[in-house]
């Protein structure tokens, strides 16, 4: 059975039994946030989520100071985790911030996962963003997961990529509709014959639907990025299975991911109302946050020799977020409404 890939990947992930319906995310790849909750640098894929523990706080706490940026003096303050997987986030920023604004937090996660048991019962958990969002929604590695359809380029012009999802096999197959073809032209405009291209306007819509659900206050993407005129020729389709990188095959035994078009998801959110946009990467957003990586002076260990190991742990942890060759090279797309 032939479907295109952004078919093939719906079913795969968010079918019956999907890999993100019966999976924990933290069994089969790190984030930024599984790196910086609850694991330390170099920690196993699957080590234990634990939002409170030493130095497992270093990305709530960013997420904290951005979240704090937009509290006025009273009033609910809402913080939205789209595609939160385990919570994890949530909860760690619930554990640092101080009593005044916790009481009032509205913290709601995002997914179409089955709520974690463990959850605290203070955090929401819905299949999709509410409406009327006063404060700040973060989606952390969720447009990469929103399917989309892979075309190539033939002497034709593009032809949409079609997949046999028992075992990645491929074949051609028809030209993509207008709108795609348009999409192309704008974001991805293909060269020569056998490049390849992922059609991102699903994720634009997706992006675009979080937008509108926000009444006032900053939105935050975060996650494998490109811009135009630096597209990966052949595309960025991937599997991950176990902590390591396999052939992506749209089975449901693996995640499927592919980089983001973030530019373009950018002007879809202006598109329906956002009416600031920064777009930067991990390692400049975090860095303005207080995340810097520095290591801690070794006077410290002469007399605090316990706080020198904390904080030189820390520092390790902060040095992976903001590393530019590995997630620091991550984008970050910030757009508000007011």
């Amino acid at each position: 059975m032939w479907l295109t890939w952004r078919a093939a990947t719906q079913r795969a992930l968010y079918g019956e039994n999907g890999f993100y319906l019966r999976e924990r995310p933290s069994a089969h790849f790190r984030t930024s946030v599984s790196a910086a909750v609850g694991a330390t640098a170099g920690a196993p894929v699957g080590a234990a989520v634990s939002a409170t523990a030493g130095t497992s706080a270093v990305l709530a706490g960013a997420v904290l100071r951005e979240l704090a940026e937009l509290a006025g003096p009273s009033g609910p303050l809402d913080l939205v985790d789209v595609g939160a997987g385990e919570g994890a986030l949530a909860v760690g920023v619930l554990a640092l911030a101080p009593q005044e604004l916790r009481s009032r937090l509205r913290v709601t996660c995002v997914d179409v996962a089955p709520r974690p048991p463990d959850l605290p019962e203070e955090i929401g958990w819905e299949p999709v963003v509410p409406e009327g969002v006063e404060g700040l929604v973060i989606a952390n590695e969720w447009l990469d997961n929103v399917p989309l359809d892979v075309v190539e380029q033939t002497s034709d012009g593009p032809r949409l990529v079609m997949v046999d999802p028992s075992d990645g096999a491929e074949q051609l197959g028809d030209t993509p509709e207008e709108a795609d073809l348009a999409w192309l032209d704008r974001w991805w405009p293909l060269g020569p014959v056998g490049e390849r291209a992922e059609i991102g306007r699903p994720r634009d819509e997706a992006w675009a639907s979080v937008i509108v659900r926000l009444a006032r206050g900053r939105a935050v993407a975060v996650d494998y990025a490109h811009r135009l005129g630096a597209r990966p020729p052949y595309g960025s389709l991937a599997g991950y299975r176990g902590g390591a990188a396999v052939a992506p095959v749209p089975d449901g035994s693996c995640d499927i991911t592919a980089h983001v078009a973030l530019d373009a998801c950018a002007a879809a959110g202006e598109g329906v109302g956002a009416v600031t946009t920064t777009l930067t990467t991990q390692r400049e957003a975090l860095r303005a946050l207080g995340v810097t990586g520095a290591r801690p002076s070794l006077d410290l260990a002469g007399w605090d020799p316990v706080g020198y190991l904390r904080a030189l742990s820390r520092a390790s942890l902060e040095a992976e977020l903001i590393d530019p060759h590995g997630l620091g090279a991550f984008g970050w797309l910030r757009q508000s409404r007011s």
